[in-house]
């Protein structure tokens, strides 16, 4: 099936963004990916701040989808480690988001405000308070919590957005399915050795 000229520029816009991020990608290189003039472009997106808002709308709103339905207490270990496999799996299948992310937050500014309102910050308080307390780590609970998210989504981020170094190191695709499977079942042994039964 043919794509329509909204979904072409959104595919061609996502591409520059997470490759370039916002500030050095232009209207004109994503119009002339997509084999269109920069006034036709217009007539689709207002501005560019319009269109990478749709481009974080697009990539964003599946992965909070995905975490959302993740958002409740794992009964053990097993479950925990279920859930942590599918938001592992929403990175490798969409590397985008990750490499867009990172320019957003190495931007500042406009850019990663747009993302912490809409999307993360709710998403990361939420799953801080579901994850279990952690007492062989230093500081209040509330804090150790929320490490605990964030060195996970940093595992599974990182991971993506540093592929290029990675390819170097593992002498191998990062994102192909052999040097994913041992990325995921480390992750898995971090989450078993850091598990915690709910009181």
């Amino acid at each position: 099936m043919r794509q329509s000229t909204t979904e072409r520029i959104l595919d061609a816009a996502e591409a520059r963004f997470a490759a370039r991020g916002f500030s050095a990608t232009s209207l004109g290189e994503i119009a002339d990916d997509v084999g269109i003039r920069t006034p036709s472009l217009y007539k689709h997106f207002a501005t560019k701040k319009h269109l990478y808002r749709a481009v974080l709308a697009r990539l964003l709103d599946p992965y909070v989808e995905v975490l959302e339905r993740l958002l409740v207490a794992p009964a053990d270990a097993a479950q925990a480690q279920r859930n942590l496999e599918a938001v592992a799996q929403h990175y490798y299948d969409r590397p985008n988001l990750a490499r867009l992310v990172q320019h957003a937050a190495l931007a500042g500014g406009d850019e990663i405000d747009v993302m912490m309102k809409r999307w993360f910050d709710p998403f990361f308080r939420r799953a801080a308070q579901l994850t279990p307390a952690l007492p062989s780590l230093h500081g209040r609970a509330s804090q150790r919590r929320m490490f605990v998210v964030l060195a996970f989504h940093n595992l599974m981020s990182g991971y993506v957005t540093m592929a290029p170094l990675h390819r170097r190191l593992l002498g191998e695709d990062p994102l192909s399915k052999r040097a994913r499977a041992r990325h995921l079942a480390f992750l898995k042994d971090l989450a078993q050795a850091l598990w915690v039964a709910p009181r």
